[in-house]
């Protein structure tokens, strides 16, 4: 399970991760707390000895995103990072060459927004189902060298099937079912998510937003250990 440090303040999210630290080894540092704050987060959630998942949706020229991509090389502590897999093939893979050596950074491309429905989909010209477009964006990224993709747990088991068994799948959308679902539409609770394929769960406000986080991160933990994968 990878907590989402959807904070503003730098404060704020060193509490989270000190207050976690017991039963969390990950901490999502995304784009709301690295505009305010920049390194020092992932300075911060490195210098507490976890690890990183650094999710700023890297999508631009390639020129840009290769340039961008060898600044992750330089911080402390990034183990998952992502780039936008619409970006398309060039663009992905100035981005994995400029992640070597990896050093054990995995590469992942952003597929659908858990945020879009299948309503989304027509007004941006993408004719496809949504989870056609999941699935083409994982092989896509699978192709230009991608070690894996972020993607709702709906498709975890499409893009399984397309892209194999080693092909890393992390689930943001993860809802609990004593949870609000807030802005997210594709969504699953931890324990289906996880029978679904997924190999990393992204949970935010369930958690963070919890009048006692380490209560809630807790429960979930419970739940995903009573699943039979």
């Amino acid at each position: 399970m990878i907590v989402a440090l959807d904070v503003r303040e730098l404060d704020r999210a060193s509490y989270l991760v000190d207050l976690l630290a017991p039963v969390v080894d990950w901490f999502k540092v995304g784009l709301e707390l690295y505009t305010w704050s920049g390194p020092a987060a992932v300075q911060m959630v490195a210098d507490s000895g976890k690890r990183v998942f650094l999710d700023l949706k890297f999508h631009d020229i390639p020129a840009t995103v290769a340039a961008a991509s060898r600044a992750v090389r330089a911080l402390p502590g990034v183990a998952l990072w992502n780039v936008h897999a619409a970006g398309g093939a060039e663009m992905l893979s100035a981005a994995v060459a400029a992640n070597r050596p990896a050093g054990g950074r995995k590469l992942l491309g952003v597929t659908v927004l858990t945020s879009l429905d299948a309503r989304s989909l027509p007004p941006l010209g993408i004719e496809r189902s949504l989870a056609d477009q999941v699935v083409a964006l994982a092989r896509l990224s699978q192709e230009a060298g991608l070690d894996g993709v972020v993607a709702s747990p709906r498709e975890v088991a499409a893009v399984r099937a397309a892209c194999g068994p080693h092909f890393l799948i992390v689930t943001p959308g993860v809802r609990p079912e004593w949870a609000a679902r807030d802005d997210q539409r594709r969504v699953m609770t931890p324990a289906e998510a996880v029978r679904a394929g997924a190999d990393y769960l992204v949970v935010g406000r369930p958690i963070t937003g919890a009048a006692d986080p380490l209560a809630a991160a807790r429960r979930i933990i419970d739940e995903l250990a009573e699943v039979d994968r």
